[in-house]
């Protein structure tokens, strides 16, 4: 169950994008195969919410694309527990040969939770992905990971350590991808629902499906002002 419960829906939630102004924003996108790449947050791991459909951030963008163009092929190839190399090992491959026009990546997450957090490694292995899909012609979007502390999460003694490394790891995705061309999801540190515990799985790490459904928002929302805005 979610860690605190909440009586609004998707219906009536205001930070939530109804599927239909989801394609909105979205009208005219050119996209027509979308890959996403990652570890458990590209997977979409979480728990479902009443009120709002069970599905995941990636689930929804993927949804208001296909509105726009029906004939979307998509291929999620996240899975739970990668690091960033093992990303970049296990994934890119197949992601160039399914040939995508559109990249998401969310990648580095398990990477901030080891003892020793190698940032430079990480960036590394970002630039790797990043570069090689954008030497294709894709289009390639990184996520930023949501600061659960400020949600009150996490081991009391933890917590500036983790604070400050997801701050650290947004702000190298951020920067991998001003270097090549690419756009950034950027995290709403100062929003108050990314601060609120129930957009959480009882895990303290995952989004829930409710906060699947914020972040899936917040991913349209940039990929409607950075690609969509000027046509």
């Amino acid at each position: 169950m979610p860690l605190s419960s909440t009586s609004l829906s998707e219906w009536t939630d205001p930070d939530v994008l109804p599927a239909a102004e989801a394609a909105a924003l979205l009208a005219g996108a050119p996209w027509t195969r979308l890959a996403t790449l990652g570890d458990s947050v590209a997977e979409g791991v979480r728990e479902p919410v009443p009120g709002y459909r069970d599905l995941s951030w990636a689930d929804r963008v993927e949804e208001a694309l296909r509105a726009v163009t029906p004939g979307l092929a998509a291929l999620n190839l996240g899975r739970r527990d990668r690091v960033a190399a093992q990303v970049a090992a296990e994934q890119l491959g197949p992601a160039l040969a399914f040939g995508p026009d559109l990249a998401i990546i969310a990648a580095g997450g398990n990477d901030m939770l080891r003892p020793h957090f190698d940032a430079d490694e990480v960036r590394r292995e970002l630039t790797s992905i990043v570069s090689t899909l954008r030497a294709t012609g894709a289009d390639v979007v990184t996520i930023g990971l949501f600061d659960l502390t400020s949600a009150g999460l996490g081991p009391v003694r933890y917590r500036e350590v983790m604070s400050a490394r997801t701050r650290l790891l947004n702000d190298i995705a951020a920067e991998v991808a001003a270097a090549h061309d690419a756009c950034h999801v950027t995290t709403p540190y100062d929003h108050p629902t990314a601060a609120d515990p129930a957009i959480y799985s009882a895990d303290r790490l995952h989004l829930n499906a409710r906060g699947h459904a914020f972040a899936a928002a917040n991913t349209v929302r940039t990929l409607a002002t950075r690609y969509l805005a000027s046509e």
